[in-house]
């Protein structure tokens, strides 16, 4: 069993929140280090994916008036809202980072066994929808890919992965009830009546998932360097208004 830092932020705004994933997959690369990081979003927030026009925003109203950050990995644009978020950044040589299905479906089947505990049935997405990249949905829960879990008809957890110098970042959104943002996607409480807040569900998910990884957590915190890294990239990129229109 090898040992991972665990990391359970407070809410943070999303420039932050990615410059600390950006900052961890750093730290995997030059550290050999496997970090896992579940955090929140101090005010609802849209994540563009990395290689979304930032003028798509504008054909989804309801998500126009929430503040902007465009994410390092793929895929495409969440609304931050009424969610649990999660990070895993490892170094590539780690088992699970072989291949990019592996750890999600690892991740999700975890997931997929701390609700079914819970009573909430949900599968995992063996045949993903097919579409042209110009006519996938704006927004990443209304795209079904290779390990997503789905509700009936509806998607209710997702993930995109970062490759970089060496290290592997995934990080995932499980949407737990209904945003003002994204009022066409329901959650896990409007689907099913069973509510949690965040720290509920990461409570409850720590175990199955610390088992399905093969990892033992070990509580921790952001290093100075860490810090002062992330910093800087939300100087320079994701709280710069310049870069996340940039495309």
């Amino acid at each position: 069993m090898t040992a991972a830092r665990l990391l359970i932020d407070p809410p943070a705004a999303g420039a932050w929140n990615m410059a600390v994933d950006e900052a961890l997959l750093t730290s995997a690369a030059e550290r050999d280090e496997v970090t896992v990081r579940f955090y929140e979003w101090e005010t609802p927030t849209l994540s563009l994916g990395y290689f979304q026009s930032h003028d798509q925003r504008d054909g989804h109203p309801p998500s126009r008036r929430l503040p902007l950050v465009r994410r390092r990995s793929g895929g495409g644009a969440i609304v931050h809202d009424q969610e649990l978020t999660y990070g895993i950044s490892m170094p590539v040589q780690d088992r699970w980072s072989a291949k990019i299905e592996t750890l999600v479906a690892a991740v999700h089947g975890s997931l997929q066994n701390s609700l079914a505990a819970a009573n909430v049935d949900c599968k995992m997405v063996a045949v993903p929808q097919v579409a042209r990249s110009r006519d996938e949905p704006f927004l990443c829960f209304q795209r079904w890919s290779t390990g997503d879990l789905v509700c009936g008809d509806h998607k209710i957890a997702g993930s995109a992965q970062r490759r970089h110098r060496g290290a592997l970042l995934q990080h995932g959104s499980v949407l737990l009830g209904t945003s003002s943002g994204a009022p066409e996607l329901p959650g896990i409480t409007d689907l099913t009546g069973v509510c949690w807040q965040p720290a509920d569900l990461a409570d409850r998910w720590l175990e199955d998932l610390q088992f399905s990884l093969n990892l033992e957590f070990m509580p921790g915190q952001l290093s100075a360097e860490e810090a002062s890294l992330a910093e800087v990239h939300r100087a320079r990129m994701f709280g710069n208004a310049d870069w996340s229109q940039r495309r």
